[in-house]
């Protein structure tokens, strides 16, 4: 019988029904934040059901899982997180839980003794002193050598470039770490920032007014900013200025000081986007650049700022450049394979038509 720690809940019974399926009860000593974790009518009970394919129950100030093994270990840790938030921080919706989920399955939330381990699927071994992360929503660590080399670079220099794969962390970790910098005071304020590239539709033809039309660009930066602080801090910081989420074309002008400035998506920029929004670099201010060159969106005969850049300012003192690979990935173990494949057949077969 394992031992309470971290107000994490204990593990009472665990045992395997078949080859395949395991069982798990878990009990949670303070039944006030049970409640708010199952939630009226069970309803993030059947939101975590339906989003990891396992069944719980739920009887007095104890829980149940069933399910495959690899899916009841995740719950085991889902349960986990969001419990000790709830504990902490109090406020509970869909979207904290879906948030929750999400950075567990990645790898990116602490989960102390129920972590998933897979050394089949894991890059090369994480150095004992790689850095991690502390915001409110918990702590967050390299779940690969890439990542773990990436976070010292973020917290060393002045402006990083992060490219690579989606699902390598690239976004959330230099958000994690704008946010850990922000709360301890070492930069006034952060701005998020994305290209607001047309993907088949034009903006004009978008319903609602600017706002409207450019913030679903700019959604999974809010996402990231409510996956590490409590959803009222991230409304309040927006509200006053500390945080600034604004599409690319909004920068061009400005002198960005004392802020840690993030441009997402970086590869869908032009070479003019690109060496406007580097020279806004002020005093006291970081930048971090994150995109993946192989998810290109301009027309082929516009060459990505991003990778301009790269090309240009490699090798330049102050600025660090990281290169994510497939064994980055920290999402689905199967992402990375379908990474890989990907980066094959490209190599093999399709000419880069961003070279020019």
């Amino acid at each position: 019988m394992s031992k309470q720690t971290d107000n994490r809940p204990l593990i009472v019974s665990e045992e395997l029904l078949d080859a395949s399926t395991l069982k798990t009860t878990l009990q949670f000593s303070d039944n006030l934040v049970l409640a708010h974790l199952i939630g009226e009518h069970d309803r993030y009970l059947v939101q975590i059901e339906k989003e990891l394919q396992i069944k719980l129950g739920c009887r007095g100030n104890h829980i149940v899982i069933e399910g495959n093994i690899q899916s009841a270990e995740l719950a085991k840790a889902v349960l986990s997180n969001l419990y000790n938030h709830i504990y902490h921080q109090k406020d509970i919706n869909s979207t904290v839980v879906n948030t929750i989920i999400r950075m567990t399955q990645d790898g990116l939330l602490e989960t102390n003794a129920y972590a998933q381990k897979n050394p089949n699927e894991q890059n090369e071994a994480i150095p004992s002193n790689a850095p991690t992360i502390t915001t409110r929503r918990g702590t967050i660590s390299a779940r690969t050598a890439g990542q773990a080399e990436y976070l010292k670079l973020l917290l060393k220099h002045e402006m990083v470039f992060g490219i690579g794969p989606a699902g390598t962390g690239k976004t959330f970790l230099a958000v994690a770490q704008a946010v850990s910098m922000l709360l301890s005071g070492q930069v006034d304020r952060i701005i998020l920032s994305r290209p607001a590239v047309e993907a088949g539709e034009r903006l004009g033809f978008l319903p609602g007014d600017m706002k409207d039309k450019i913030d679903p660009y700019l959604r999974p930066l809010y996402d990231a900013l409510h996956a590490m602080m409590p959803g009222d801090q991230v409304i309040k910081r927006l509200t006053n200025g500390e945080i600034e989420v604004a599409p690319l074309a909004f920068m061009r002008g400005r002198t960005l000081e004392h802020a840690y400035v993030i441009l997402d998506e970086a590869q869908n920029t032009t070479t003019a986007q690109m060496k406007m929004f580097l020279t806004r670099l002020g005093p006291g201010s970081r930048m971090v650049i994150t995109g993946d060159i192989s998810q290109i969106d301009l027309p082929s005969n516009i060459k990505s700022g991003l990778k301009d850049a790269v090309e240009t300012l490699e090798g330049i003192q102050g600025i660090e450049i990281m290169r994510f690979q497939a064994q980055d990935v920290v999402r689905h173990p199967l992402v990375g394979r379908i990474v890989k494949a990907y980066d094959k057949r490209d190599a093999q077969h399709r000419p880069d038509t961003h070279k020019t």
